[in-house]
């Protein structure tokens, strides 16, 4: 069975736990302040959740990283190798309180975090959604809430996709990296924050 593994217990972290703990998925958290941090937030979400340590959430199959932009470099520094492991974008360049847009040239924020974890397959996913749709029920507006992803690996995005679907989403595949993750960037893209229903 596919691992699973959260770097960053912010509102995108704890959704995406809560998410997985929801379908009963098991999957180990992380944060730069130690598992105990942890402690409490893995007994809330229940058994399927467990906290650890960075390197011990990057060594699962798939690995979700939901940092502070400005924190990115430092959560990522210093791990073993990701040896073709897939990690789940779920970034933004912005950060509050301000929420000023982080100077990123002609680079996607996707395209920055590539660059911090070489020899991973990445999957831009669980960014555009407000965390109280992504931890809420999927289903609860009639039809499946959609989660878009995009990437260059297909079978990367094959996995992604049926572990969105898994989780009661309905998976739109937007493309390769350079495409899709521009369209669900925030800010500029024109799919953040709307929640769209597949019927």
């Amino acid at each position: 069975m596919t691992s699973i593994g959260i770097i960053g217990a912010g509102n995108i972290g704890r959704a995406i736990a809560a998410a997985l703990a929801a379908k009963g998925i098991a999957a180990v958290i992380a944060n730069s302040r130690g598992p105990e941090t942890l402690a409490a937030l893995a007994a809330e979400l229940g058994p399927s959740i467990q906290a650890g340590t960075p390197a011990e959430a990057a060594a699962r199959d798939i690995v979700f990283v939901a940092v502070n932009w400005s924190k990115l470099p430092g959560a990522l520094a210093g791990l073993p190798d990701w040896a073709g492991r897939i990690v789940v974008d779920a970034n933004n360049p912005i950060e509050a309180p301000l929420f000023k847009p982080v100077p990123l040239g002609d680079r996607s924020s996707s395209e920055v975090v590539a660059g911090l974890v070489p020899g991973a397959r990445l999957v831009k996913a669980f960014n555009h959604l407000q965390p109280p749709l992504l931890s809420g029920d999927p289903s609860g507006d009639g039809g499946k809430r959609v989660l878009f992803y995009s990437g260059d690996d297909a079978d990367a995005k094959a996995q992604v996709g049926a572990l969105i679907d898994r989780l009661g989403f309905f998976g739109i595949d937007l493309g390769s990296l350079a495409v899709g993750s521009r369209l669900t960037q925030f800010p500029g893209g024109p799919l953040p924050a709307l929640n769209l229903v597949k019927l």
